[in-house]
């Protein structure tokens, strides 16, 4: 049975529609549903999921335990036994409950095929955390080269799905972890994307989690901190930076002394801001020489 693009936007289901019963023995053929031991299935090394809701899984465990697997898994043949290409659930459900043997098709697939095949029976499903999803689009563009267009039509989601679940990627590696971990959600990271420096966004993540911010409250931190910074209000100083310094060395030569002169601002709305004379003397006799410079008499 080849397997490439066969049944992949339908499911699992057009892939075992039809089959026979299980029978018991090792799965020589291609196509039929077959019983092989759980000992010789080997995981994916291309399953996207790596987060297993454990309430979940127990309750399949119980099932399984039960019922036995139901649908049967999509495995090749390799050396050393079988891969596992669909059916991860299934599969650590069938380990966790000890059964011997477990239902599976055998599929004739290359590397290739079955790398897809993981990958998009994974992204159907909607029970992958957003990070997980992101890096099975990614995977799927740094396999086979799809481009957004052609991922978006192989796993049956729009083409704005697939682009903002890749940005996700661009966030930094702790920002990531808490979205993988669903400790910060989709939204409040969609959001954090409208900031671009990595530290920003990582420290008001940090807050997200810290003071519960909903998704409109760290809407609301990013627009500020997105807004340029105030222009400083136009203004005029009185004196020319040259003349200034005329001035200051005039009166250092008639007072004898370091004179530092600031010059008075004229703002756009018209207010002054005042200049300032500031005149060094270093005894109260130095002060009495400048004062009698200045024409200043004391009247005590």
């Amino acid at each position: 049975m080849s397997a490439k693009h066969v049944g992949l936007g339908r499911g699992l289901s057009a892939l075992i529609k039809d089959t026979p019963s299980p029978s018991t023995g090792d799965a020589d053929g291609q196509g039929g549903v077959t019983l092989v031991p759980v000992s010789q299935i080997h995981k994916s090394p291309w399953q996207p999921r790596r987060h297993f809701d454990p309430d979940a899984l127990n309750e399949l465990v119980s099932s399984v335990r039960d019922r036995g697997v139901l649908q049967p898994l999509l495995v090749r043949k390799v050396e050393d036994g079988y891969q596992l290409v669909a059916g991860e659930r299934r599969f650590r459900a069938a380990q966790e409950a000890e059964l011997k043997d477990v239902p599976v098709i055998l599929m004739d697939v290359s590397d290739k095929e079955a790398v897809e095949i993981t990958l998009i029976e994974n992204l159907q499903r909607e029970d992958l955390n957003p990070i997980e999803e992101a890096e099975g689009y990614q995977s799927l563009a740094d396999e086979f080269g799809m481009t957004q267009e052609q991922i978006a039509d192989r796993v049956g989601k729009g083409r704005a799905t697939v682009a903002n679940a890749l940005r996700l990627l661009t966030l930094p590696d702790p920002v990531r972890d808490m979205i993988g971990e669903n400790r910060l959600s989709a939204g409040h990271a969609k959001v954090l994307l409208g900031l671009e420096i990595p530290k920003e966004q990582e420290l008001l993540a940090g807050r997200v989690l810290k003071e519960g911010l909903s998704v409109r409250a760290l809407e609301r931190i990013v627009e500020r901190l997105r807004k340029p910074p105030r222009k400083p209000r136009s203004e005029r100083v009185d004196i020319p930076a040259a003349h200034l310094h005329h001035l200051s060395d005039q009166l250092h030569q008639t007072l004898g002394t370091s004179v530092r002169l600031t010059a008075s601002k004229t703002l756009s709305n018209g207010k002054k801001v005042p200049g300032r004379i500031e005149i060094d003397y270093y005894s109260t006799d130095d002060l009495d020489r400048i004062l009698q410079i200045l024409g200043v008499t004391e009247n005590l």
